[in-house]
Order: C-alpha cells, then sequence, then structure tokens
C-alpha cells in the first residue's frame, strides 16, 4: 500500500510538473506576486505632495515648511491665494495644504498658540492620515509645554516601523491559501473534464488511498513555494528576521497546507469545471483571508467579526507565523497556533475527505 500510495503522488507531481502553465502560475505566485505586494503597497506617508499659502512673511513658516522633505514630502510648492491651492487639491495636484495667516508668526511669538489651516485630500485616507501625524509631530516641537515628562520610545519586534516585510508575509500566507485550495481542486476536476474520471473509478485501489495521494502531492507543490518564496523573497530581497524556529514555521505550514487542501477537497466535489473551481475557490478564500487579519488587525475589527475570525484557521497560521518571525517565539509557546491549525484543518479535511469520497 505505502509504494501504491508514493506511485500515485509520484504520478501528479510528474502530472503537475508537465502542466507547463501551472507550474508558471505557481512559480509567479510565491516569488513575483509577493514581490510587488511587498515593494508596491506602502503603508507610510511617502512622496507626498505639499502646497501652501504664506501670508506672514516671517521666518517660523519657512522653519516649518524646511521641515517637510523627502522621503515624506515632495518640495512644498507655493500658491499665491487659498482659491488656487483648493484648486490644485480638487484637481488631485497636492494632496496636503498648509495655510498660514498674516497673525500666525505674530500670534505664536505673543500667546505661545497660532493657528495653522490644514487641507487634506482624504481620498487617499491612510496617506494623508500619516501625513497628519507627520506634521503633528514637527509643530509639538515648536509648542511650549511645562510638563516635566520626557517620551522614550522604544519599538519592539520592527524597529524600522517598515511595512514591506509585513506585507510580503501576509501576501505569501494567502497564496498558500489560495493555490492550496485551487491546486487541490484541480488535480481532481481535471479527471472529470478529461474524461478520465471513470478510469479512475475502474482502478483497483482503494478510492481513500487515492484522495489521500492526490491532495498529498499538492501539499508538496505548495511547500516547495513555500521554501521558494521564504529563501528568495522573505529573507533574500526583504530581509525579513527569523527570531525563532524556522523548523516550527515550515511545521505549521505543513499542517495549515493540508487544510487548505481539506477545503479543496470540497470545492473538487461540488464543481464541475476549471471555471467552477475558481469562482468557488474565490467565494469562499475570500472571507477566511478578511477575517484572519492579515489586512486588519483582528482588534480593530467588529466584535462579532473578531469572534467569527476565530472560525479562520488563517487567522492562527498568521499569527503563529509572525510569531516565529517577529516575536521570537519558543517553540513550545506556539501551542495556540498550531492548535489552532491542527483542529480547524482536521475538520475542514475531513469534512472534504469525506465530501468527494462520496463520487467514488
Amino acid at each position: 500500500m505505502i509504494r501504491t500510495f508514493f506511485a500515485l503522488v509520484a504520478k501528479e507531481l510528474i502530472g503537475f510538473f508537465r502542466s507547463w502553465g501551472l507550474v508558471a502560475i505557481v512559480l509567479y505566485s510565491f516569488t513575483l506576486d509577493i514581490y510587488i505586494t511587498g515593494a508596491g503597497i506602502e503603508m507610510q506617508a511617502k512622496n507626498i505632495a505639499v502646497g501652501y499659502v504664506d501670508e506672514t512673511g516671517g521666518g517660523m513658516s519657512r522653519k516649518i515648511l524646511s521641515r517637510l522633505h523627502m522621503p515624506e514630502f515632495q518640495k512644498p510648492v507655493r500658491f499665491d491665494s487659498r482659491e488656487a491651492l483648493s484648486q490644485s487639491i480638487y484637481n488631485r495636484e497636492i494632496m496636503v495644504g498648509l495655510i498660514f495667516e498674516s497673525d500666525f508668526e505674530k500670534s505664536l511669538k505673543k500667546r505661545g498658540t497660532a493657528q495653522l489651516d490644514l487641507l487634506l485630500d482624504s481620498v487617499a485616507a491612510t496617506q494623508s492620515f500619516q501625513a497628519l501625524q507627520y506634521l503633528q509631530n514637527i509643530l509639538l516641537e515648536y509648542a511650549t509645554f511645562d510638563i516635566p515628562v520626557e517620551l522614550k520610545i522604544h519599538k519592539l519586534f520592527n524597529p524600522n516601523a517598515t511595512t514591506s516585510q509585513f506585507m510580503a508575509m501576509a501576501e505569501m500566507l494567502s497564496v498558500i491559501t489560495l493555490l492550496g485550495v485551487i491546486l487541490t481542486a484541480a488535480v481532481f476536476v481535471r479527471e472529470k473534464e478529461n474524461g478520465t474520471w471513470e478510469i479512475m473509478l475502474l482502478m483497483p485501489i482503494d478510492p481513500r488511498l487515492i484522495i489521500l495521494a492526490k491532495s498529498f502531492s499538492q501539499v508538496l507543490v505548495i511547500m516547495g513555494g513555500v521554501v521558494i518564496a521564504t529563501g528568495a523573497i522573505l529573507f533574500g530581497v526583504f530581509d525579513v528576521p527569523i527570531n525563532g524556529s524556522i523548523f516550527a514555521f515550515f511545521l505549521l505550514s505543513f499542517f495549515y497546507a493540508f487544510t487548505s487542501a481539506g477545503i479543496g477537497l470540497f470545492v473538487a466535489a461540488v464543481s464541475k469545471s476549471m471555471l467552477q473551481v475558481a469562482q468557488l475557490s474565490i467565494l469562499i478564500m475570500m472571507p477566511l483571508i478578511f477575517l484572519s487579519g492579515a489586512w486588519t488587525p483582528i482588534h480593530a475589527m467588529h466584535p462579532l467579526l473578531q469572534k467569527l475570525s476565530l472560525l479562520s484557521p488563517l487567522r492562527y497560521y498568521i499569527e503563529g507565523s509572525e510569531s516565529i518571525f517577529f516575536r521570537g517565539t519558543a517553540f513550545a509557546d506556539l501551542g495556540a497556533y498550531f492548535a489552532g491549525v491542527v483542529i480547524l484543518g482536521s475538520v475542514l479535511y475531513f469534512y472534504g475527505f469525506r465530501k468527494i469520497g462520496r463520487l467514488f
């Protein structure tokens, strides 16, 4: 039985590598797609266009403007009137507009306070909010307080506050989810499309062995992609730190790949074509991804969604992976993440296994 199992696994792997289209999709997803997400999606304020109207003619406004420089801000552009500045923001030429009124510097020197009008194009909400924080920090340096408190900031786990490492990792974990479902479903649905499903049913092999071998072969493909993405993209390009055990990460990924395969078995059982596989995979996986905390922190979700996120195995996989890479969590302390992935994964895989087993 063991020889038969590995023979079936080898057959599926050979079939996969002969399908150049699938190989190209997997390589692209585990390399270029992760790189583009990590390098292209920027959550911090960068290269923001700034305009200003200066009615003071003094030096304080110039000091403030001199603090707006690359890489966060472009060189500030002067406008002659508020109307011209507002029109430029309306035309999306400027994102941030500063208006220094005529009594700005005089009020600041006399009373220690002054009003600075700020116009923000909040269509790009994240960028404009980050720009507002930068400006508030700059203005705080010119404010005087009598509170004898010195604020010392310690940035834990990510001292440079870079988002590219987190974005690249989150994208890799999402790719594992999506490809795990699609590839597993594809190996069964292609049998239906090619008209070889009945031939497979006549094979003198236990159907459970066929299902297990086909799904296990795709788990191996996913694990190969994880190794490539981790070594070439996360470590090689984005220099993601590994403060915990890399073995623990690969073991957690192996269990999670079976979770995705279980969902893929269910999709294969109810699909008759690859088009239906793609549609159902997206329909099922999008809620799991959105509830996982990959794009929105769990604590920032609605209380109901926070409870629903407990049913997403991707949540435990992401939290466990980030704990291994960034927090350096010891293997013994990863039990909750392994338990979440294994328990939910076992339920999903068993259900998918039973569902497609009824077709044999």
